[in-house]
């Protein structure tokens, strides 16, 4: 039997860019915070589940649950340092929620931080090519830059459905408008229509607008049982799943550091290890994809607010670009996505990511999402989607 596990308290650190300030700093001021709201100590931890930084280190090898456990105070507690990229903040979540949920802890902390160098992403520090020969990452690594697939994939929908350039252009205002109300966001201007038609285009038919920036970011969640939470007079968000997946061998999606693959029949057709662990979640839930209050998904290119939600079933193939025309996924319409102005207001803090969508949604589900609240809203699912076919699903519920 599991346990009921709920969120308890959560941190997060301003998105945006920080030469000056170390990681750590950014982690242990996270993990404090997180802690504070909480209303435990942390001599009250029973283990944590760090996401390891792919850039800046963790004692050189991505152990960045050790290094805040230096900083803050060695308790001898177990830690799992958690590596999966832009799923590792969820990967990391799932890892706590079945300490809890298990039984094997009352108490645990889920933990991720990352700062971003320039540009396009580089392959692994200290690899033997270098990494900062642009050429040879576009050509010889990867093929092509992540924007350029981002595009191959809203061409094919433009193709199927009749997507505009205007229906992606609308995700970005709306994205950018409800992230200016965001205290915590890197992005805090607001743009009209013809401002993100007229940004310069990177690869067809996105433009720079459309696309998410590279960040610093951290954020931290602090998760117990059911009877601890009672304990500490808790304010709880309750885990109703946590699921991680990986890719299925056939799915035609392009990604680093392939292109194309052979298509098995039977294969989910798009993002499958995204589909595979939000279809689990939902099993894992009970629930319907109807009961969902809101959404918070991994927006790399705006292009990612039309198609992810079809792809789970959540919406029928082609709709939202009728959601998006008719403001239906700001805070107040049927469909409410990225009520936190999203990855496109905050740009992208690889291994951060997952617990970032983490504390927005335990915000919103408390009722203290300021301007931003969607009424109403009971459940919330968390997606996120990382580099090697890694996807996780989190619904959130009170």
């Amino acid at each position: 039997m599991m346990r009921d596990v709920a969120v308890v308290g959560v941190g997060m650190h301003p998105w945006g860019k920080f030469p000056d300030k170390p990681l750590i700093n950014m982690l242990t001021e996270t993990v404090e915070a997180a802690l504070k709201d909480a209303g435990v100590e942390w001599k009250d931890l029973q283990a944590i589940a760090a996401g390891s930084s792919r850039f800046s280190g963790g004692m050189g090898w991505g152990l960045a649950g050790n290094e805040i456990a230096q900083m803050i105070g060695r308790s001898g507690i177990p830690i799992y340092n958690v590596s999966s990229a832009c799923a590792t903040g969820a990967n990391a979540f799932n890892v706590a929620y079945n300490l809890v949920a298990s039984g094997s802890c009352d108490v645990v902390l889920a933990v991720a931080g990352e700062k971003m160098p320039k540009g396009f992403i580089p392959r692994t520090p200290g690899a033997a090519d270098d990494a900062t020969d642009v050429d040879y990452i576009r050509w010889k690594a990867i093929g092509i830059p992540n924007p350029g697939y981002w595009a191959l994939e809203v061409t094919r929908r433009m193709e199927d459905f009749g997507t505009t350039e205007e229906h992606v252009a609308k995700v970005a205002v709306k994205s950018h408008e409800v992230g200016a109300e965001n205290p915590l966001a890197r992005y805090k201007k607001v743009f009209t229509l013809e401002e993100v038609l007229n940004s310069p285009m990177v690869n067809y038919p996105l433009r720079l607008y459309e696309i998410c920036a590279v960040s610093d970011g951290a954020a931290a969640a602090i998760l117990c049982s059911k009877e601890k939470a009672g304990q500490i007079g808790a304010n709880p968000v309750w885990i109703a799943a946590s699921a991680v997946a990986t890719m299925q061998f056939g799915d035609r999606q392009f990604r680093i550091p392939e292109v194309s693959t052979s298509k098995p029949m039977d294969a989910v057709p798009f993002t499958s290890e995204v589909a595979l662990a939000v279809r689990r979640a939902f099993e894992m839930a009970s629930m319907e994809p109807k009961e969902i209050g809101f959404i918070e998904l991994q927006d790399n290119c705006a292009g990612h607010e039309l198609f992810m939600p079809e792809s789970w079933g959540i919406c029928k193939p082609g709709e939202c670009d009728r959601l998006v025309e008719e403001g239906q996924t700001y805070p107040n319409g049927k469909l409410p996505i990225n009520p936190s102005g999203g990855f496109a207001s905050f740009g992208e803090a690889t291994t951060a990511m997952g617990l970032f969508q983490v504390a927005q949604g335990v915000w919103q589900l408390r009722g203290e999402a300021g301007s931003r609240q969607v009424e109403g809203a009971k459940t919330c699912l968390l997606q996120t989607l990382g580099l090697g076919g890694n996807g996780s699903a989190i619904i959130l519920k009170r």
